[in-house]
This record gives C-alpha cells, sequence and structure tokens, in this order.
C-alpha cells in the first residue's frame, strides 16, 4: 500500500483525487493540503510514498516546490497547463495528469507508482540466497551450532521433537521439526517420503515395493514410503527413468 499526500488549491480538484484514491485499495490517503507550505509540514511528519502535485498553486509553484525537496517522494504533477509539462519531468516526475483528470488517466498513473514503488523495494531488499545457492546450512546441536553439507546427507529421521541427520560419516541430532527443515533443503535434491522421513536423492541406490534403499556404513539401509508421499517421489523417479 502506498501512502498518499494530495496538494492542490482547489477544493473540487482535492475531492476528485480523494474520491480516485478511495475506490484504489492499494492507496491510503494520508493528508490534503492546499498549498505548497502544508503539504511541506506533512511530509516531515508523515511517510508519504506519493505526491499528486498541482503546479498553478498561489505562493509556491507546485514545480518550484519539488525544487526545495531533498528526498521527494514519487511526483505526480496535476493542473490544466499541458506547456508545464516538459518542466515536470526535468524533475524526474512520475507522471503528469492534465485536469479534468478522468479515473482511467488516474488508475494509469497509479500503476506507474506501484511498479516503481516495487522496483525501489526489490533494489533496496535484494532477497536472501535461497536455499539451492548454498551447499550447507547450520544446524543447533551439542550446545554448538554443527555446520551440515547437503552432499554429506543420507537421509532424515524424525523422531518426536528431533530430527536425526544421517550423514555419510556419523550424524547430528538437532531440536527442531521435520518440515522446518525440509523447508531449508534445496527443492529436488532431497525429498519427502514419509512422515518420519526425508531421503536425499542421489543416496538412493533402490526402490522396491514401499521401501527406499540407501547406503548407511556401507549398508542398505531400508526407509518406508508412506501412502501420503508415494505418488510424489514415483513421479520424480519416472523423471529419471530409462
Amino acid at each position: 500500500m502506498l501512502n498518499v499526500l494530495i496538494v492542490d488549491d482547489e477544493p473540487l480538484a482535492l475531492d476528485v483525487l480523494e474520491t480516485y484514491i478511495g475506490q484504489m485499495p492499494e492507496l491510503h490517503l494520508v493528508k490534503r493540503c492546499s498549498n505548497a507550505l502544508e503539504a511541506n509540514e506533512a511530509l516531515k511528519s508523515n511517510s508519504i510514498d506519493l505526491m499528486f502535485l498541482d503546479i498553478q498553486m498561489p505562493q509556491l509553484t507546485g514545480i518550484d516546490f519539488v525544487k526545495t525537496l531533498t528526498k521527494p517522494p514519487m511526483i505526480v504533477f496535476t493542473t490544466a497547463y499541458p506547456n508545464y509539462a516538459i518542466q515536470g519531468f526535468d524533475l524526474n516526475a512520475l507522471d503528469y495528469l492534465l485536469k479534468p483528470i478522468s479515473l482511467e488517466r488516474f488508475m494509469k498513473a497509479v500503476n506507474k507508482a506501484m511498479e516503481q514503488a516495487d522496483l525501489t523495494h526489490r533494489e533496496n531488499h535484494p532477497p536472501a540466497p535461497a536455499a539451492e545457492e548454498m551447499e550447507f546450512f547450520f544446524v543447533k546441536a551439542d550446545k554448538k551450532l554443527v555446520k551440515v553439507n547437503f552432499e554429506d546427507i543420507i537421509y532424515i529421521e524424525g523422531l518426536k521433537d528431533y530430527v536425526i541427520i544421517r550423514l555419510m560419516l556419523g550424524r547430528v541430532i538437532t531440536l527442531q521439526t521435520m518440515k522446518s527443515l525440509e523447508d531449508r533443503l534445496p527443492f529436488g535434491r532431497f525429498k519427502r517420503i514419509h512422515r518420519s522421513y526425508i531421503v536425499a536423492m542421489d543416496k538412493i541406490t533402490a526402490i522396491e515395493g514401499n521401501m527406499v534403499e540407501v547406503l548407511e556404513k556401507d549398508k542398505p539401509k531400508l526407509l518406508p514410503i508412506g501412502k501420503n508421499y508415494r505418488d510424489d517421489l514415483l513421479e520424480l523417479i519416472d523423471k529419471n527413468r530409462l
């Protein structure tokens, strides 16, 4: 949702904008102002994402007002005079609406603002590296954080409130749920085959009936396949079947 400020010395123009804003759930009207001085105070005391700003106003025009701002919000100029368009865009205005403003044209400007806000958010908050991009994770065990490499995992076994991570060499026991651990594993490399078991797909040596075979300490180990997980497992297996 975008916090919006509308600035115009004409009450009717403010009424129109307020009506339009009320029809768009992605917008929240913070305040309506009749001049640049009121708008300046509103910007100081509120977090504003988008400002609809009239150009021709007494004391200070909208264009001159924007020039005074060090960190202006997104600006959409509103005016009855088309000759100000170039000046408006020189100030990096998001859009320029000519009065009388139609709802369709208003919505187009809002869509631009939503796209720009989304782009800015993604630039300022890049996503954390996905689990697939990492080759390990850490779990708390034995009063310390233990590093577990994905390639070392054979299978994971749930035991009440604990999970046992069976590794090529040894095991790690940690206090957490199977679901929380499953969500941290790279998709496609590991598969939940039972409410109590997650298996590393590359460690499966055979499938027979309702059992999956892996090697643990160089000895075959059979893990059960739950009926609620069988179809998904076989579908994944079929993709790598000759």
